[in-house]
């Protein structure tokens, strides 16, 4: 009779821990799919993240872009603005040469330096050259100013 009493202890320990083994790998399963549940979840940040970052980066392109046209534009801007202020100075020295008999005084503008271009150090996409307009003519030194014929009588006109 102990020996059977004994086998039963023995078997309804037995059952016991291995009741407690299965609600503990129960546990561990549990556990597990929710760690995975947890990684999945990182994965789908991790591609929403990237997926983010890879609209910025072309975002940052674009407006690289738009900087050095906009740069290239300010450069061809600032050399149409020279040439414009070349010829308007060439433009006063002709007319300056035509003399109407009134007397004006003209007070010479100070010429405005233009203000330095920053250079950017990537590289600017190639832009077509701006067209300038006919060649200035050359005024010599050594031509003598058109002398004014006189006045007629009523001192209204003057020819040129």
């Amino acid at each position: 009779k102990v020996l059977i009493r004994e086998s039963v202890t023995k078997s309804t320990d037995g059952n016991k821990i291995a009741a407690h083994a299965g609600e503990t790998i129960q546990e561990v399963v549990a556990n597990v799919q929710r760690v995975t549940a947890l990684v999945s979840d990182i994965a789908g940040a991790t591609q929403e993240q990237s997926t983010g970052l890879n609209e910025i980066n072309k975002a940052v392109v674009q407006m690289d872009e738009m900087t050095q046209q906009n740069a290239a534009l300010v450069e061809e801007s600032a050399a149409a603005a020279e040439s414009m202020d070349s010829q308007a100075h060439a433009l006063t020295e002709i007319v300056a040469r035509f003399k109407t008999g009134v007397n004006v005084r003209r007070a010479e503008a100070p010429r405005a330096k233009p203000a330095a271009a920053t250079r950017l150090q990537a590289p600017k996409p190639v832009r077509a050259a701006v067209r300038r307009g006919p060649a200035q003519p050359e005024l010599s030194a050594s031509k003598q100013p058109v002398p004014t014929p006189k006045a007629d009588d009523d001192g209204q006109w003057e020819a040129f």
